[in-house]
């Protein structure tokens, strides 16, 4: 076993470490062997404009068209990138990495047996402003700026201004629909609201961080409103794993980060225990991430998530799917698949050996399988696949999806709350166990259970899901919601769906809605108002009568 210590490297508490931080790893990279790399307590800064930049295809972020004339797509800051390290151990100590500027806090790609602990992420004066409500007119609101954002008026604008960024407060108002609002009797509940400057017809400086806006009529505004302003173009991510095996990371604490906070790639086997993903104490930001907490994309193997806590994130807590890929032509035994989602491109998810099945986009159901010989990235958007055979069908109109490329998951232990949209989303085939978390306000339902081969072309099909002693308080208007997006019913989409022993409180809708949908199992769950149920398509249902709370 080798030991790096990180201040052999000049990786020192107090000094940018964007340069050291790059050999020390780089170094590691070229050791074979087992190595622990150790870093000493302590608060290190990193400039993004001192990291190295790499051109990474992440799920679920930005689009080409979202980038400017003036940059080039994908390409991007990290503040620790470890490629093709193996066998390697990297204790933090509760060192703490404050990144100034826009980047991604930590990437592993093509690492094997990789375990990371104890590291802080924490960004100075990111590009996310909370606007408080501060007074209240019949024409007009003051507005405070949080203390985290530097403010400046330009052009008769408030301007916000930090590393990589200076923009307009009443930037993208017309347009803008992710917005969180926070209200002052409710603050563990955020939604998404229009711009609060939208419909302004002027702006005033009124004090330091602080201006009033004039309004025909102010009706939608209260005192202590707190609005959420943030980039959503998802550029960066804050760990990204990809094509990566076994990686462990374990009491790792996340207090902001500009996209979606863990993004597993194309990779097996990962486990994330005792995290934090949430603002630090007494931080002046409600959020901590610009989009869901965790993305598992292709993913293989067992995928574990326990004992963490996941608070105030722009959309969803979990999201694991695959891609439904669209068959744009097949000539023998080769397909040309397209990438249909303009967020999601780039890569090649596919290994020799792996089965794939057509699936019918109308009903979401298999129409035949393949086994795959190989495949190669043709452009971003176009893979071409050769199959073991030719397929003895027309596959006009079809998708495809990598059945094996569905991994199974643990959720365990978990708490999450201020979540904009869902809980979990859960669209995989693999063995799903939901079992003994807290949902806390969720602005839609808890769990769940979707599948699309039409809009984000996020597949696919649960097979084997448990969702267990679970408590759901303020998760939408149905807590638990079971809605593959097929057009039409032809058979079971989702099946063996169990729920069991969950508490449900505070929803103004029915608990339980369920479509097209074999083998629902539900028992012994407790709801605080009399148990409603809505089922469509469903076959093989058992319930019993819920309890009250």
């Amino acid at each position: 076993m080798q030991i790096f210590h990180a201040a052999d490297y000049g990786v020192l508490p107090g000094r940018d470490a964007a340069a050291p931080l790059a050999a020390l790893f780089e170094a590691v990279r070229e050791t074979p062997g087992e190595k622990t790399v150790r870093f000493l307590p302590g608060v290190y800064p990193i400039a993004s404009d001192a990291c190295q930049k790499r051109r990474l295809f992440i799920t679920n972020t930005a689009a080409d068209s979202e980038y400017t004339g003036q940059e080039t797509p994908h390409l991007g800051a990290a503040a620790l990138f470890l490629s093709d390290v193996c066998d390697t151990n990297i204790e933090g100590n509760g060192a703490v990495f404050v990144l100034d500027g826009k980047a991604t806090n930590l990437a592993l790609v093509g690492c094997k047996r990789i375990a990371v602990e104890n590291l802080e992420f924490r960004h100075a004066q990111p590009d996310m402003h909370t606007l408080t409500v501060t007074k209240k007119g019949p024409f007009s609101v003051d507005f405070e700026v949080d203390r985290d954002t530097s403010l400046v008026f330009e052009n008769g604008k408030p301007c916000f201004i930090g590393r990589d960024y200076r923009v307009f407060a009443d930037a993208h108002a017309a347009s803008a629909h992710w917005i969180g609002l926070i209200r002052t009797n409710a603050p563990q509940d955020v939604r998404r609201v229009c711009h609060p400057l939208l419909g302004a017809v002027r702006l005033t400086e009124t004090g330091e961080r602080r201006f009033r806006a004039y309004f025909p009529c102010t009706a939608r505004f209260h005192m202590g409103d707190r609005f959420v302003l943030f980039d959503v173009r998802r550029q960066h991510v804050g760990i990204f794993v990809d094509r990566c095996d076994n990686v462990r990371l374990s009491g790792l604490k996340q207090r902001f980060n500009y996209g979606l906070a863990l993004v597993c790639q194309c990779s097996r086997d990962i486990t994330l225990s005792h995290a934090q993903f949430a603002p630090e104490p007494g931080s002046a930001r409600p959020l901590a991430s610009v989009a869901d907490f965790v993305q598992l994309c292709m993913c293989r193997g067992k995928i574990t998530i326990a004992d963490c806590l996941f608070c105030g994130a722009g959309d969803d807590g979990l999201n694991v799917h695959g891609i439904h890929f669209s068959i744009a032509r097949c000539r023998g035994s080769v397909l040309t698949l397209r990438f249909m989602h303009p967020q999601t491109h780039g890569f090649d998810p596919f290994l020799p050996g792996d089965t794939v099945a057509w699936i019918d986009p109308k009903t979401l159901l298999e129409t035949g399988r393949a086994q795959v010989a190989g495949s190669r990235l043709l452009s971003e958007t176009e893979i071409e696949l050769t199959l073991e055979t030719a397929p003895g069908a027309d596959l006009s109109g079809l998708a495809l999806e990598n059945v094996s490329a569905c991994p199974d998951l643990d959720f365990c232990g978990n708490t999450l709350s201020r979540i904009i949209t869902r809980g979990v989303l859960l669209t995989t085939r693999g063995r799903v166990r939901v079992v003994g978390n807290r949902f806390v306000s969720t602005s839609m339902s808890g769990v769940l259970l979707s599948d699309d081969a039409k809009s984000w072309y996020e597949s696919g099909m649960c097979k084997d899901v448990l969702i267990k002693s679970n408590v759901f308080t303020r998760c939408g208007e149905t807590p638990i919601r079971i809605k593959p997006e097929n057009s039409r019913h032809r058979g079971p989409v989702h099946q063996n769906i169990r729920i069991e022993d969950n508490t449900f409180t505070k929803y103004p809708g029915c608990w339980l809605s369920a479509k097209s949908t074999d083998g629902l199992y539900v028992r012994g769950n407790r709801t605080f108002k009399k148990s409603s149920i809505r089922l469509t398509g469903c076959t093989n249902v058992k319930t019993d009568e819920t309890r009250r709370v």
